[in-house]
């Protein structure tokens, strides 16, 4: 069982930034980490993801060039840095992990999710 902990969602209007930080409870470095997304209405959606070694990296075409994932393995943390923030970014951020996030198939372990909320 892994156990989740995302922090850093708020409100900002729109072409500010926001950090994300998700630590992990164990088990860190076996898994690939991701971040997924769900406004109000909408499905989940995928937003960023890592691999264990940080070597592949992978974005929603919504959010490349805005938004970087990054991992930092003796922390148990993983951070994604949002830019140039826009209303459409408003959701509930949630961070995951699994083994086959970049194979398409579902997180095995969710966190509980942080609001994020962009004003024009």
């Amino acid at each position: 069982q892994v156990h989740l902990s995302e922090s850093g969602g708020g409100l900002v209007q729109a072409g500010g930034s926001l950090r994300l930080s998700c630590v992990a409870s164990s088990m860190f470095e076996v898994y690939t980490l991701a971040w997924f997304r769900q406004s109000p209405g909408q499905e989940r959606e995928f937003v960023a993801a890592i691999s264990r070694t940080g070597e592949r990296i992978q974005y929603a075409d919504s959010v490349k060039g805005r938004f970087t994932i990054s991992r930092v393995n003796g922390k148990d943390t993983v951070y994604l840095q949002m830019n140039n923030l826009k209303p459409e970014d408003t959701a509930v951020y949630y961070c995951a992990t699994g083994v086959y996030i970049f194979s398409n198939l579902p997180p095995d372990f969710w966190g509980q999710g942080t609001q994020v909320t962009v004003t024009n």
